[in-house]
């Protein structure tokens, strides 16, 4: 299998989402995750865009997407080089027989419970995709009754941010709100 993570900064208008996936079901491209989110410049939307492109090469994706007219700027997102979560909410079945195992699960995957009752517990996780799917895997014995799961989100380790390195040469100024011409 082929999976690739993109950073995709996209401007914060009404339909960009509809455009970007519509691409990838146009092309045949499966997105395995997918997360959209605000920035710290209220013109800027982030995408987190997990793909599986085997039997299409990576830059032909890439490509693709740059031809959007709202797509500002996309890069690979290295896992060995970012910061990567996701999160989980999930409810389980829950007697008072069981409450202890499950708190003990909880806490050994860091975990928080969020609402119980007398029939239920609501999980609340948030880490790396093995984290997450191993988490899931030890609650299965408790009987799952519902869960929502983001997608993955990353950020490039260390200083330097994607939005300055993009938009200090694109012509959209970072802070001051004046938005420039930054398309191809």
């Amino acid at each position: 299998m082929s999976k690739h993570t993109l950073s995709v900064l996209v401007e914060n208008s009404p339909g960009v989402l509809a455009r970007v996936s519509g691409l990838f079901s146009r092309r045949g491209y499966n997105i395995d995750s997918l997360a959209v989110g605000p920035t710290e410049n209220p013109l800027i939307s982030r995408m987190t865009i997990v793909i599986n492109v085997e039997g299409h090469p990576l830059e032909q994706v890439i490509r693709q997407l740059d031809k959007l007219v709202n797509v500002i700027h996309i890069a690979e997102v290295i896992d060995s080089k970012s910061v990567q979560a996701e999160l989980l909410m999930v409810k389980i079945s829950a007697t008072p027989k069981n409450r202890f195992d499950v708190e003990a699960v909880v806490e050994t995957y860091e975990a928080k419970i969020v609402d119980e009752d007398a029939t239920s517990i609501t999980i609340e996780a948030t880490g790396d995709t093995a984290k997450i799917a191993d988490l899931l895997s030890a609650l299965e014995r408790f009987g799952i009754r519902e869960l929502v799961q983001s997608g993955l989100i990353a950020l490039e380790r260390g200083s330097v941010t994607l939005s300055e390195r993009t938009l200090s040469t694109s012509g959209i100024p970072i802070a001051n709100g004046v938005q420039a011409d930054y398309q191809n």
